[in-house]
């Protein structure tokens, strides 16, 4: 009875695929501000608690009294604590006071340095 009611015709279960698309770009634009504004309320957490609770456990109780599910909680505390680095390490800060923030003033990464190394020594 609910099938002619409800004909699959009227209510496909199938997008086309500029709908799917669009679909997709929104839902994706609605998670981002959900995670920016768990990130923004987080660090509120962080600075309001900042004389009780250090700012890891600050963040643990922000996610735990707003009772976010994983993968999100994961995602929310790793952005707070980049946005949060980003203020505190001194690298950053002093680079993005005089304007230098670029490719030139980030450290080399020394991902291969062991490799190189290992290849130098040579056994006998």
């Amino acid at each position: 009875m609910l099938s002619r009611l409800f004909p699959e015709s009227i209510f496909s279960r199938k997008l086309n695929p500029n709908a799917e698309r669009r679909l997709k770009l929104s839902q994706a634009r609605a998670e981002e501000t959900i995670i920016r504004g768990h990130v923004d309320n987080a660090l509120m957490f962080v600075d309001t608690l900042a004389e009780d609770l250090s700012f890891d456990r600050a963040i643990d109780t922000y996610v735990r009294v707003m009772g976010i599910p994983e993968p999100l909680a994961s995602t929310v505390a790793t952005r707070a604590l980049v946005q949060l680095g980003r203020d505190l390490v001194p690298f950053r800060r002093r680079a993005r006071e005089e304007g230098q923030e670029d490719q030139e003033t980030k450290p080399r990464l020394r991902l291969d340095d062991a490799a190189a190394r290992k290849k130098t020594v040579h056994r006998a």
